[in-house]
């Protein structure tokens, strides 16, 4: 009796899973919350009409369009790669569950149905909400279009260096099938080869093969340290002798000091006004696909009624046809050139007239070819003096040294690579290069770690497109939500007094001025100089 009258008052609580439960969901996701002001931002419902031809008449129902791409925007803010982790998170969020339209205790779609969904609908889609996303976020005065900072950056795609094979030349690629067929399928490097025929054919020359031979040999002898690096089944590879049967548009990714691995390559174009991306797409290459981005880029930046006017970007886009059709589109580079660009002659001048060069003796080095280098696609023009010039020359030795003649490799469009290094090398220049650094550096490192862009999960350089697309428009959904418009302060300065003094003299000589002009009849008629 004693004990049950102190029994201490320690509360105890006991879970009972009710079977029926009214539950308000929308008053549990507080005002502020980020996805129920997004949902209130962000409407999706026109893609019901842009999808309806992409699905049959008979059959289950699918997916409803507007969520299959809240989910996805979900994933790339949330930075889930996973479409299974994607789907269990979202269940255990209120206001994602408010977001996607769902309710406390209905199921969400099977994550299988989400990566079917993402595969079946065309680019379309994925290139308008993310130009919707876009123009939410010029309405806001958040683009302003004139300055495109432009970059790329690696993403890791879904194939492995294991499965890596050879390419071979044309006429051997039937047997080399036939051989590798005849393996039995645990040893198989893929089931499926996706590849076309020429991605399995070798293009490289025979002194790239030469030159891929020497640096696979010298590999093997300097990479000792690394596992395998000794082995007889080690190997140097390249894109020009291997590629992937699963992924054929995935790229080796080649950087010092990292492993190899199969990449796709993301362009990103964003404006400098409030570091929104305006453009993005996956490619292979920095300056073979600057064209691309630029005719996409502008399109997108027309049908928003802006124009770009200024493109910011490194030496990988640079490139004399680059220059050469920017200056043709009316905007202004500031691309440093690469290091294999080549000007003019030192002591050499340049005759328009005769297209040739004139070295310090009067002697001219005449146009003979136009060359191109196999590496980066480059041209160049050569000019040659002859024999008879440059015998009995007194600057022949440091001019050839032990040659016959004077031989000039001149890049093509030398006009418009001088002009953007006169650019570069101004104040202004210097300015913009600061700019592009803090603008898409930034962008592109947000993306890869915090915005589910460091592994396509999806095969393919289109499937990748649509990645990129949703996760750019994520990011401008950030930035949009996060943004408030500053007002423009007045600021009222006070002036300094003025001197009495000085002000009567200069009132009593504009008196004096006015009364003389008056036949002097009225000389005290202003009733300052009364006073």
């Amino acid at each position: 009796m004693f004990h049950q009258l102190f029994l201490p008052m320690q509360g105890r609580k006991h879970f009972a899973d009710e079977r029926e439960l009214r539950f308000s969901l929308s008053a549990h996701v507080p005002e502020h919350n980020f996805y129920r002001r997004l949902k209130d931002r962000l409407d999706l419902h026109f893609l019901h009409a842009l999808t309806r031809p992409y699905y049959g008449t008979c059959g289950q129902q699918s997916i409803d369009p507007a969520v299959f791409f809240r989910l996805c925007l979900v994933g790339y803010l949330e930075n889930i790669v996973s479409d299974r982790s994607l789907i269990e998170h979202c269940g255990l969020r209120l206001d994602l569950l408010y977001f996607l339209g769902y309710q406390l205790g209905e199921p969400l779609p099977w994550h299988s149905t989400v990566s079917r969904t993402r595969q079946l609908l065309p680019g379309s889609p994925f290139e308008e909400v993310f130009t919707r996303v876009l123009s939410l976020c010029v309405e806001a005065g958040m683009v302003a279009g004139h300055t495109q900072a432009v970059d790329s950056a690696l993403v890791k795609a879904n194939a492995s260096m294991g499965s890596l094979e050879l390419k071979v030349p044309h006429q051997d690629l039937d047997a080399h099938l036939e051989r590798v067929r005849a393996i039995s399928r645990g040893d198989r490097k893929a089931a499926f080869n996706k590849a076309s025929l020429e991605q399995q054919t070798i293009t490289a020359s025979s002194d790239e093969l030469l030159e891929i031979k020497a640096r696979n040999r010298k590999w093997s002898l300097e990479q000792d340290y690394r596992t395998g690096a000794r082995s007889k089944n080690s190997k140097y590879t390249s894109n020009k002798t291997h590629y992937s049967p699963v992924g054929p548009d995935a790229r080796i990714a080649v950087k010092p000091g990292k492993a190899r691995r199969l990449c796709y390559l993301a362009q990103v174009a964003v404006d400098t006004g409030r570091h929104t991306i305006t453009h993005v797409q996956a490619d292979r290459k920095d300056n073979q696909c600057l064209p691309r981005l630029l005719e996409g880029l502008t399109h997108r930046l027309q049908s928003l009624h802006l124009g770009c006017g200024t493109v910011l970007a490194d030496a990988g886009y640079s490139s004399g046809e680059n220059y050469a059709l920017l200056e043709q589109e009316g905007i202004t580079a500031f691309i440093p050139p690469h290091g294999t660009y080549k000007g003019a002659p030192e002591g050499f001048t340049y005759d328009k007239e005769g297209d040739c060069w004139v070295c310090p003796q009067g002697k001219k080095a005449t146009f003979r070819k136009v060359k191109v280098e196999p590496k980066g696609n480059i041209k160049k023009k050569v000019y040659l003096t002859t024999r008879r010039d440059c015998k009995g020359c007194p600057l022949r030795e440091g001019c050839i040294g032990k040659g016959h003649e004077k031989k000039a490799g001149i890049t093509y469009c030398r006009d418009e690579y001088e002009r953007v290094i006169a650019r570069l090398k101004s104040r202004y220049g210097r300015k913009m290069k600061g700019l592009r650094q803090a603008t898409v550096e930034p962008v592109l490192g947000t993306l890869i770690n915090f915005m589910g862009m460091r592994k396509i999960n999806t095969r393919g350089i289109q499937q990748a497109q649509k990645g990129m697309l949703l996760a750019a428009a994520a990011y401008n959904l950030q930035k949009l939500m996060r943004f408030t418009r500053k007002r423009a302060q007045t600021g009222v300065m006070a002036l300094p007094r003025p001197d009495q003094q000085a002000f009567f003299k200069a009132s009593l000589a504009q008196g004096v001025e006015n009364s003389s002009s008056q036949g002097g009849s009225n000389y005290c008629s202003s009733p300052l100089a009364k006073s």
